[in-house]
């Protein structure tokens, strides 16, 4: 594998999430000395497979497969501490001791948290985001209202206590006399049983921000993994079928506590296709008749719920977005390989709304609702043949770069990575 000579890369979704980046990141990350995870929670997941062997993993970063680079969870993180331990033992009981760093500035999620978000679910009805109910929302808004609790609170149990006095007794009352829900865990229990989470974490909270910052001084390569896609960001995304974080390449410095001057590399990941698992308008979603072929073709289930993914044709408006978003100086397309087969294969390059062509994603969801995709058919590529994996950039078949080059001339963004299957060595380089 070739050592990328950027210092500083960021590999982010540029769809709704599930695009690959977890594999996109396991291939850099062993050339890298940190490979961070700034943003989301347990909601997001990603599944690498190395020789034949899967790995399903949640909150700690891909890279935590490889020997050399530091995996870091930064502040940006919201953190279920049962899901983490439990991930932890997951990686060890596969003969894995991971190296990992956790902010001590991370809020965490508690089980009022979980309970509030099942509450919403019901509230929000066709508003909703689909949410995966693990407390995501919740938490990020206690962090906002100022009462959220740290990882570092839970190693001083008198500040732990103080804070989870007010806010115990605020969730509780939004979920039982705002929502109708009812919390089952006592306040007492749960103090109990995160104290003890604090013991069992505490060999690994840091301050990730100096962290970095003592390894870009030192020259060290970081590599920022981020979780889900620019679709569901929670400024830039669908509103409110977003998640409720900022996804976006911007935000690592907010979510690892270092300012970055200079990103070297801003690597977005996208499906040669679409999905999306959750609740929105989805312009080129294809009708289930159509979609259980591409669906089970590309074993598209959720890595953290198992819900099948909804399906659709490539969408170049959103790919638009990414690319602006985000600064995008490279794109890698996966799934390739799943498309094979297809005589044509329509690409979306724009939205009719109203009898008007819209090129770019509207913030109205009004508007949204109302889109209709434009596409442009693009010639299919046929079987692949078996060695395509072991085969230079150039030296893929005509149509499959063509559809590529399709997408560069279209996004004016550069296509440096292409997925031909689901193992590391599956990839190929421009």
């Amino acid at each position: 594998m070739t050592q990328p000579s950027a210092r500083t890369t960021v590999v982010v979704g540029a769809q709704w999430g599930d695009e690959g980046k977890g594999k996109v990141t396991d291939f850099f990350a062993g050339e890298s000395d940190f490979v961070v995870r700034f943003q989301g929670g347990n909601n997001a997941g990603h599944t690498v497979i190395v020789d034949g062997r899967e790995y399903k993993l949640h909150l700690i970063p891909s890279g935590v497969l490889y020997p050399r680079p530091l995996s870091v969870i930064g502040n940006g993180v919201v953190i279920d501490p049962k899901v983490l331990l439990a991930e932890i033992r997951y990686l060890q009981d596969r003969g894995i001791t991971p190296r990992l760093a956790i902010s001590d500035r991370a809020h965490v999620i508690l089980p009022y948290h979980i309970a509030l978000d099942e509450a919403l679910s019901g509230h929000q009805g066709s508003l909703s985001a689909g949410s995966t109910r693990r407390g995501i929302a919740p938490v990020y808004a206690d962090k906002m209202y100022r009462h959220g609790i740290r990882t570092i609170d839970l190693l001083e149990p008198d500040i732990f206590r103080e804070k989870l006095d007010k806010a115990y007794a605020f969730n509780q009352a939004l979920i039982e006399k705002g929502l109708g829900g009812r919390l089952d865990r006592s306040r007492e229990d749960i103090f109990h049983e995160y104290v003890d989470y604090g013991q069992q974490l505490k060999p690994y909270l840091r301050d990730v921000g100096c962290l970095l910052d003592e390894g870009l001084r030192q020259g060290k390569a970081i590599l920022f993994e981020g979780a889900q896609g620019v679709s569901l960001d929670v400024d830039h995304g669908i509103y409110p079928h977003t998640t409720s974080s900022n996804t976006v390449a911007g935000h690592v410095s907010v979510g690892s506590g270092r300012t970055f001057r200079r990103i070297d590399r801003i690597i977005g990941v996208a499906k040669a296709y679409v999905t999306r698992v959750g609740i929105s308008p989805f312009p080129t979603e294809l009708p289930e008749k159509d979609a259980r072929d591409l669906r089970e073709r590309g074993q598209e289930f959720g890595t953290t719920t198992g819900r099948p993914r909804r399906v659709g044709w490539l969408d170049l408006v959103q790919l638009r977005q990414a690319v602006r978003v985000n600064g995008l100086t490279e794109l890698a397309v996966t799934k390739l390989d799943i498309l094979s087969g297809y005589d044509t294969l329509p690409v979306c390059v724009a939205y009719r709304i109203h009898g008007k062509m819209v090129r770019e994603m509207p913030a109205s969801l009004a508007d949204f609702r109302a889109a209709k995709p434009v596409y442009r058919d693009v010639p299919g590529w046929g079987s692949l043949p078996p060695d395509v994996a072991q085969r230079p950039f150039d030296q893929l078949p005509e149509a499959m770069q063509a559809y590529l080059k399709f997408l560069e001339d279209e996004l004016h963004v550069p296509v440096t990575m292409a997925s031909v299957g689901p193992q590391r060595h599956e990839t190929i380089l421009k």
